[in-house]
Parts: structure tokens; C-alpha cells; sequence
């Protein structure tokens, strides 16, 4: 496991603005897995790492339909793939990982960088390493803190 860092984000900006800094590290085939409770920040954050990674669209939660691609806005940028696991696997008889699977997000990487929200423990096998994101936010406050590390795969 590499070095973990730590943010303390006092606002929705800040952490829009940590996203767009993170975004300057990520390429293509990058998978980037956040972890935090409801309100947390993960689509928040996924906001800012879109506009550092210069996608077109505007980035929303894909609660609803699982998955949202988002195109590069140039010829050597990567698109964007924002994925909500939460629901996968809920009520459809299919596993969690096969409806993951079923997204064929593998594909995607080739041009992408792909972000899972509520992904821990599931889209880890996408890739052979995987940014991983910990959002907290403090009790009846607005205050959110960033934990976060590169991970590798078993095989690593």
C-alpha cells in the first residue's frame, strides 16, 4: 500500500477542488474507488475530477442508472466512466460483481478512467490498481475530510 494522504475540506468547493487536483495524476485505465457514507462528497468530488480531466457533461449522481460516461473534451484526454455500485446486486438475483461485470467497464479503461462510488470490496478487480478515496463527513457540520492512497492489485 503507498503513503495515505489527508485532507480537511471545509466546503463542497474544497472538495471539488481536491477532485481537480487528483485528476492531474489519473490516466486512462485509472480506476478510482470512493468510499464514504451518503453526503459524503463522493459526487461532489467526482465534479471536480471531471472538470480536471476536462470531460464534457455535466457530472450527476448515476444512482439511478448505474453508470454515466462522460466524453474526453479533447483528442489526448481520457473520457470519464462515474459508476454507483450501491444499488447493484439489490433485488435483480444477480450478484453485485456480476452486474458489475455486466457494465463491461473492462472496456471502457482501454479510453477511460473510471470512477466507482461505494465501490470498496467489488471494483478492485477492474484494474491492477485503483485509487482509493475515504470521504467523511463531521456531525452536523459541512466539514469533510479526504483520506487517500494507491492500492494494488493481489497480483502486485
Amino acid at each position: 500500500m503507498a503513503e495515505q494522504e489527508t485532507a480537511v475540506l471545509a466546503t463542497a468547493e474544497d472538495t471539488e477542488q481536491l477532485g481537480e487536483r487528483l485528476a492531474a495524476e489519473l490516466v486512462a485505465g485509472d480506476v478510482v474507488v470512493l468510499d464514504g457514507p451518503l453526503g459524503a462528497g463522493k459526487t461532489t468530488f467526482t465534479k471536480g475530477l471531471a472538470r480536471g480531466l476536462g470531460v464534457i457533461g455535466r457530472v450527476s449522481s448515476p444512482t439511478f442508472m448505474f453508470a454515466r460516461t462522460h466524453r474526453p473534451g479533447s483528442d489526448t484526454g481520457p473520457g470519464l466512466v462515474h459508476v454507483d455500485a450501491y444499488r447493484l446486486g439489490l433485488g435483480t438475483g444477480a450478484s453485485a460483481t456480476d452486474e458489475l461485470d455486466a457494465l463491461d467497464l473492462d472496456t471502457e479503461l482501454a479510453d477511460s478512467v473510471v470512477v466507482v462510488e461505494w465501490g470498496e470490496g467489488l471494483a478492485e478487480t477492474l484494474a491492477d490498481r485503483h485509487l482509493l478515496i475515504r470521504l467523511r463527513r463531521e456531525p452536523e457540520s459541512d466539514v469533510r475530510t479526504a483520506t487517500w492512497h494507491w492500492n494494488r492489485g493481489p497480483g502486485e
